[in-house]
């Protein structure tokens, strides 16, 4: 990371984060549950184990480029960028929101966004079902299973998931993508966050980094999936003139929270 994010008070991220983070849940990978209802019937028509490269094998440069990664990432933790991994660990839809609040120059209140909620937790369910034959295809271990270091979640928790491709990355990705089409205004800072917040897993030692770069490619996909079905396009509209109407409302940022996130950010960590 560049020296200028160390030079940041501690002090004010903390200050900037406790304003808006809620409390850190170690959750499946993507939030939906398996009830959830998505807008791709079964049998869905994507099949990630089948487009994404399998994932790193013992004794290979992807596998030991993951290793060195891990390992250096660890010096990270109880900075303030191990702070925001830990925040980023969350997945519910309003803290998704929530986190790219900055990028979005606004407060995107999930209370005053309904339909943009309810979209985003039906792409959710269909993420969830993507993504998960996928990790199971590949049965990568997760990096503190390889070496030891800290992470910033359970290991416990984590350990009953596979890491490749990453569910965080994914829907991190994924929830970029939709906020860069309903605002391309802000697309440049909105696709930074979702790449810090894909960052953020290795930061917190949760995943690989070969499986935040897939899981990218993989909400991508889903992304151009979602656009052939007709009922995304619809909800994508209505969610647009939602945003559009609180976007114009009073629903500005304290600078400094703002400018300490994207200090944290703009850099890659590893």
């Amino acid at each position: 990371m560049g020296r200028t994010i160390f030079k940041l008070s501690s002090l004010v991220f903390a200050l900037a984060l406790a304003g808006c983070a809620t409390a850190p849940q170690t959750q499946t990978p993507m939030a939906a549950t398996t009830e959830s209802k998505g807008y791709l019937a079964e049998p869905i028509a994507l099949h990630m184990a089948e487009v994404l490269a399998p994932a790193p094998q013992p004794g290979s440069a992807r596998y030991e480029a993951d290793r060195q990664v891990f390992r250096a990432t660890r010096k990270l933790e109880g900075t303030p960028r191990w702070t925001l991994a830990t925040s980023d660990v969350n997945l519910e839809v309003p803290d998704m929101l929530r986190d790219f609040s900055c990028a979005m120059g606004a407060s995107l209140d999930a209370s005053r966004l309904s339909r943009l909620t309810a979209m985003l937790k039906k792409v959710d369910a269909d993420g969830v079902s993507i993504t998960e034959p996928a990790k199971k295809a590949n049965h990568r271990q997760r990096p503190f299973l390889i070496d030891e270091g800290a992470v910033c979640q359970s290991k416990e928790k984590l350990a009953r998931s596979f890491d490749y491709p990453s569910g965080h990355s994914t829907w991190g990705w994924t929830v970029g993508l939709i906020l860069s089409e309903l605002a391309p205004d802000r697309a440049n800072e909105v696709l930074l966050r979702a790449r810090s917040f894909a960052d953020s897993r290795v930061v917190c030692g949760a995943h690989n980094l070969s499986a935040i770069q897939a899981g990218q490619i993989n909400g991508s996909a889903i992304v151009a999936r979602l656009h052939a079905e007709p009922a995304f396009e619809a909800d994508m509209a209505a969610a647009r003139k939602e945003l559009d109407a609180l976007r114009a409302s009073d629903v500005s940022l304290p600078g400094a929270q703002c400018a300490a996130e994207h200090a944290l950010i703009v850099d890659a960590p590893y």
